[in-house]
Order: C-alpha cells, then structure tokens, then sequence
C-alpha cells in the first residue's frame, strides 16, 4: 500500500514522503495511529494544503521533546526484584516496569515510548532507549538489583555477580575433600586394605 507519512517514521521516511509499505502495517497501525493518510489524490491535495501547519506541529513536538529529554536523559531507575544466586530474575523486567519507574521519578513517559530488544532477565545495569519523539532518543540506565545495598554497590562499578561467584567459591573450599581420580564411582575411598578374618 502507498501512503504519505504525516510524521518522521524510522527506516521509511519523514513528513510528506510518499512510501509503499505492508497492508496491515498500514491498516493496523500506520493508518489508525494517524501518522500516514492513504496515497489517493484526494490526500495529496489535502496534505499540500495542510503541510506547513504539520511541520511546524512537527517541529514544536520535537522541542518539547528535546526539552523533556533533557530532564530524563541520564535518569537511573533501581528496580528491585526477586533472583537466583546465579542472578537469574524470578520473572522479567519489561517496558511497563521502565515507563512506570521513570514516571514515579516525575518524568512523563509512557510505556509506548520505552524500545526494548527484549525483556531484561538478570541483574545488573542497562541502558533502555526512551523515544520521545519520533526525531529524538534518549538512554536511561535500567539498575536491576535484590536489594538497595546491591543497586548501591551496581552503581559504583562493583560486578554483583561475580562477587557472589568468589563468596562461594571461598565457601566450598573448607568443605571439599581431596578425590582420588582412579576411584570408581560407588566405591569407597581406599584407606587401608582391611583383611577380612575369615576363621581359617
């Protein structure tokens, strides 16, 4: 399907490009979300005569949002979840959980604004790019931690992780018993060979 674009859209264009895109990328967003018109004559008309005011909305959105970008860029947000020792996340951090931690610190995003590749499943500190406007992103840093006392030590460089790692590693190291690479498995250690009196 051939449609004008009333926005910047990533990868096709910017305002008033005419771009042939999917039907249902068209019918099911494009077109609902008011960022194309169809490409008939009729909407060409109707676009030429409304341009100017539709750069210049354009162009007032996008200092809004390079205002608004000022304040968030930069932003860390602690979240603090359940994990394995292995830091493994019990569960996932996802665009809800940024958008709404980002809006609890007074910053208005919305989670539609959030770009994740996918869902975070372990600790530590990530960046998440926030797209206020379709011409400018951000990053904010994501800090997934247990505890407050683990996003604090996240925060100054330490490697969680590998700390937990080295703790256990010296732990095991009082309780391992020295093995015998010749025994078999099920056997016990050979001590003594203990001659069994057999009453001869």
């Amino acid at each position: 399907m051939h449609i004008i674009l009333l926005e910047r859209i990533e990868k096709l264009g910017t305002i008033g490009d005419v771009v042939s895109v999917r039907d249902g990328y068209a019918r099911n967003f494009l077109l609902p979300q008011k960022k194309a018109l169809r490409a008939n004559e009729a909407n060409k008309k109707v676009f030429e005569a409304n341009r100017d005011r539709l750069e210049k909305e354009n162009a007032d959105k996008r200092t809004a949002a390079e205002s608004q970008g000022g304040k968030v860029a930069g932003a860390e947000i602690v979240l603090i979840r359940a994990a394995s020792n292995s830091g493994q996340l019990y569960g996932s951090v996802n665009v809800r959980d940024v958008a709404e931690a980002l809006t609890a610190q007074g910053h208005a995003v919305d989670k539609k604004q959030v770009i994740m590749g996918a869902p975070i499943k372990t600790i530590g500190i990530f960046d998440v790019t926030i797209a206020l406007h379709p011409e400018v992103r951000i990053t904010v840093k994501a800090n997934v931690a247990r505890s407050d006392d683990e996003a604090e030590l996240q925060r100054q460089g330490v490697d969680i992780l590998a700390q937990v790692a080295e703790e256990e590693r010296a732990e095991g190291e009082g309780f391992t018993e020295a093995l015998d690479p010749d025994r078999e498995l099920g056997e016990l250690p050979a001590t003594e060979e203990s001659g069994e009196d057999t009453g001869e």
